[in-house]
């Protein structure tokens, strides 16, 4: 079943083009990696599922147009954005108190629940709270909702390694499963590649890569080629060529891993690595469209 699909998702600001014709597909119970540089587009999509800005095209979220029908998605989608969005003078407690009155699936034993494993304490000011406390914070009220869909716009932008090895690994151990779908858009791809069961490369508005990490995993590979097999090797048309230590690196797509291993080392590449070959050279890939 789907829980997202989008066809031709167009969005403009003023001579800037956002999204330009972006088709998407996610599927239920899957946890949806989107990748790409700064004005790639990527929250300008996010903004658009969650029904925040309007645009052209077909765009169904849950079964409704996020658009027009927001009010009742807004009942099964949780949301966590890349700055802090709680209100600095509210006590946990108050917090808590105000989720439970609002949100008809908020359960706030679950909330206290998650964190008692934490050092946040109920009476504890949003300001008095460090960075990766309010994260936390933030997870514990979202964790709390028995939401079908949880969209994340760089939610660990600025926290230290552990924060965010902590943040990943609740929302593994205590939030998903079959059932709930995740979208996250982040610059940190190596952290969150165990996490994902999808990956999406978006530029300038336009889906570069779509796949599973199955598909994606089974795809690409990247030879360490010894110096007198590098001529044979790039017969085979690798999609991008460096050199490290000394060595001529090739990734290949779509090419069989015993063959290629005649060549050299071979191993899977990170997304981070596909991700450089694939958009590294590209026009704009610093700039462009807005994000």
């Amino acid at each position: 079943m789907s829980c997202i699909e989008a066809r031709g998702l167009r969005k403009s600001f003023g001579n800037t083009v956002a999204l330009d014709g972006l088709d998407l597909r996610v599927q239920e119970g899957r946890i949806l990696g989107i990748i790409g540089p700064n004005g790639a587009g990527k929250t300008t999509a996010l903004n658009a599922i969650l029904g925040l800005t309007p645009y052209q095209g077909e765009l169904r979220v849950l079964g409704r147009d996020p658009w027009t029908e927001r009010d009742l998605l807004m009942c099964d989608v949780s949301f966590i954005a890349d700055v802090a969005v709680l209100p600095r003078w509210i006590r946990v407690w108050q917090l808590l108190d105000y989720v439970a009155g609002v949100h008809p699936r908020f359960d706030r034993s679950k909330a206290e629940a998650f964190l008692a494993k934490t050092s946040i304490h109920s009476t504890s000011k949003v300001r008095h709270l460090s960075k990766g406390m309010v994260t936390q914070l933030h997870l514990a009220v979202v964790m709390a909702m028995d939401a079908r869909l949880l969209v994340l716009d760089e939610p660990t932008l600025g926290l230290d390694i552990l924060y965010r090895k902590q943040f990943y690994d609740s929302l593994l151990n205590d939030y998903f499963d079959q059932r709930r779908t995740i979208l996250v858009a982040t610059h940190q791809v190596d952290e969150i590649q165990h996490v994902l069961t999808d990956v999406m490369f978006i530029h300038l508005g336009r889906v570069v890569l779509s796949c599973s990490m199955d598909q994606f995993e089974s795809r690409y590979v990247e030879v360490s080629v010894r110096p007198e097999k590098v001529e044979a090797a790039r017969v085979l048309k690798p999609v991008n060529e460096r050199q490290a230590l000394g060595r001529s690196v090739l990734l290949f797509d779509g090419i069989d891993r015993q063959k290629l291993g005649e060549f050299g080392d071979v191993r899977t590449p990170s997304i981070a690595d596909v991700f450089v070959a694939l958009l590294g050279d590209r026009p704009g890939h610093a700039q462009g469209a807005a994000s």
